[in-house]
């Protein structure tokens, strides 16, 4: 195996763990709230869920990034003949969202949770919540489009 393509699968085990982490600590946060919520009151299950799963986006934004790499880098079939500067640029590709992903989806855990807070005491105050919860969403997007159109570019780099 050569240290290019070591490189590239380092960069796609970082997006995905440290964007899983954020986004399961995030979901956690929130779900933890939301069960202390539904102990008193199932009604509120439907608007509940839709603010504990926001946090697990960022998630699937480094899963999607990683899918890529493995695609580029012929892990998922074709050859896998990846240089040392591209195994580099991979791994460079793959950072924004792993750690965009961690701190965003912890902090989107953090609003999400305020906002469950809101709904379990006005019901009617659950689009202010989700437009709270979902505005840290905008950094988790920008962190995992700048990683994948950097994957997407470093693809079509011959080096």
């Amino acid at each position: 195996m050569s240290l290019g393509l070591i490189l590239a699968l380092t960069g796609a085990a970082v997006a995905t763990i440290f964007a899983g982490i954020g986004s399961a600590k995030g979901v956690g946060m929130a779900t933890e709230a939301g069960m202390g919520v539904l102990s008193e009151d199932p009604s509120k299950f439907g608007k509940l869920l839709v603010l504990e799963l926001l946090p697990g986006t960022q998630g699937l934004y480094g899963f999607i990034v990683s899918f890529m790499v493995l695609i580029n880098i012929g892990i998922l079939g074709g050859s896998s003949d990846v240089s040392v500067t591209q195994g580099f640029l991979y791994l460079a590709a793959c950072l924004p969202i792993g750690f965009g992903g961690l701190f965003s989806a912890i902090a989107q855990g953090r609003a999400a949770v305020a906002g469950i807070s809101l709904v379990a005491k006005r019901t009617q105050e659950f689009s202010k919540a989700m437009v709270s919860t979902t505005l840290v969403e905008i950094y988790a997007l920008l962190a995992f489009l700048v990683s994948l159109l950097s994957v997407i570019a470093v693809g079509g780099i011959n080096l």
